[in-house]
């Protein structure tokens, strides 16, 4: 089992059907930024990426479950999207509820100006920034780590799904 180092960079992924939007805060666990949009073809190995190069002690991937808290289709595309990130990285990923980050960035981003065709190259990378900082502002309110507050129940832990699945996963739209 691994387990995150108490503090550290967090990365976030807003997985969408076209784009995939991903976030990262800093080393003190205070602030997320949007870091990049990503092609759903890209998806696993863009992360990966992001994951190394900021040495991040973790990811939590948006679990668009429905309104009544029922998982869904794109809810169940996550959860095999989280599953191959887990395959590859060697920190822990998590599942983290988010329902409207999608729907409040998009919102954010046309009160700042952005037209819906600007919006659209940017609003996954907003939705990620807004997933982490989510759990970055629980986190400071509660006065843990982000490990702890998801390892407590804000985030569902993702097992290795087995390996014979794995290539189905790599090349699968999102």
């Amino acid at each position: 089992m691994t387990v995150p180092r108490a503090s550290g960079v967090w990365v976030a992924v807003d997985p969408g059907a076209v784009r995939v939007g991903v976030a990262a805060c800093d080393t003190g666990e205070v602030l997320a930024s949007p870091v990049a949009t990503l092609g759903s073809r890209d998806a696993v190995t863009g992360v990966i990426a992001v994951v190394t190069e900021r040495d991040a002690i973790g990811v939590v991937v948006g679990f668009p479950l429905s309104m009544s808290g029922a998982e869904g289709t794109a809810a169940a595309k996550a959860r095999s999207y989280a599953e191959a990130l887990t395959n590859k990285l060697s920190v822990p990923v998590y599942l983290v509820d988010e329902r409207l980050t999608t729907v409040a960035a998009s919102t954010a981003l046309r009160a700042g100006g952005h037209d819906s065709r600007s919006a659209r190259r940017v609003v996954d990378q907003a939705a990620a920034t807004a997933l982490l900082q989510g759990i970055l502002n629980a986190r400071a309110a509660r006065g843990v780590s982000c490990a702890t507050l998801l390892e407590g129940g804000m985030g569902q832990k993702v097992s290795p799904a087995r390996f014979d699945d794995l290539d189905a996963h790599e090349g699968d739209r999102l």
